[in-house]
């Protein structure tokens, strides 16, 4: 395969908020790996995108070095059922990848997705209302049921079980088992200084004109000359989420049930029970 053809090495396909922008970020920062911009370029997941053809992907790589290992990371390609033909094309276009699942504890990553959708002007309602409105935000916390897909088409060994816990409490072992698994022979060094993406509690909801008022060096340079700080820090207040969503005790122990008997297939994939109730244990020692 030549350079203008290349495709990725290594895919991290989710799942979303469970710091997949983090990891896509400390590799990109390591010299023997190329990741790809856009960030998630969602290639095989997205009619539209798909539509461009498989040349508009692997130009995305074409800037690697030769020595260089690929990879990209689009967490729409485990965001069943919303997303189909994902594996079947990826299949198509690579038979054998390398593909690391990110995992976080089923009901923080919800969590964090019902922020992230609230920031975004997508979801406006309570979380508990959220819920049973959008089965998005359960279905992309099934991590059983997003990953036998890819088990069924690749096997269970052309994925890497990586859990948010563990990145966050043993950074470079963490970062050294995706190394390894992606062919690396030098060890990973996690880099402190790098900027943190996708926090959702520091977002701003959207609203008509956002990208002008908030996103536009100009105006942000007016709001600092004009607008005095303290009324800079109200507003950002009343368009912030100011505290945790809190789930009801009912929905709670219903989405509980829902994770416990999805996560059956991670236990059996990583050789250990796992439930709810262990799962932030079992992911710091994994």
């Amino acid at each position: 395969m030549t350079l203008s053809n290349k495709l990725p090495d290594f895919i991290i396909i989710g799942a979303m908020k469970s710091a997949t922008s983090t990891l896509h970020n400390q590799l990109s920062a390591q010299p023997g790996i190329f990741m790809s911009t856009p960030k998630e370029p969602n290639f095989f997941s997205d009619d539209e995108i798909y539509n461009q053809g498989l040349n508009w992907y692997t130009a995305l790589f074409s800037d690697a070095d030769t020595e260089q290992i690929c990879g990209e990371s689009s967490t729409h390609y485990t965001k069943l059922p919303d997303y189909p033909e994902t594996i079947q094309r990826l299949k198509a276009a690579i038979p054998m990848p390398k593909l690391i699942y990110v995992m976080r504890h089923p009901i923080d990553r919800l969590v964090s997705h019902y922020m992230h959708q609230w920031s975004e002007g997508v979801i406006s309602c309570d979380i508990n209302q959220a819920i049973d409105r959008y089965p998005e935000l359960v279905d992309y916390s099934c991590y059983g049921m997003q990953i036998s897909a890819y088990f069924e088409a690749f096997g269970s060994k052309s994925v890497l079980p990586l859990f948010f816990e563990d990145l966050k409490a043993n950074k470079n072992k963490s970062l050294n088992r995706v190394g390894e698994f992606i062919g690396l022979t030098e060890p990973l060094i996690w880099v402190d200084d790098l900027a943190q993406d996708n926090v959702s509690s520091q977002r701003i909801r959207r609203f008509y004109g956002y990208e002008l008022l908030i996103n536009s060096k100009p105006m942000a340079w007016l709001r600092k000359a004009l607008i005095p700080q303290r009324v800079r820090d109200r507003v950002k207040q009343q368009l912030s989420m100011q505290r945790r969503p809190e789930i009801s005790s009912a929905q709670l122990a219903r989405i509980t049930e829902i994770f416990d008997r999805d996560l059956q297939t991670v236990g059996d994939w990583i050789d250990v029970q796992l439930t709810c109730e262990n799962f932030n244990k079992v992911a710091k020692s994994n």
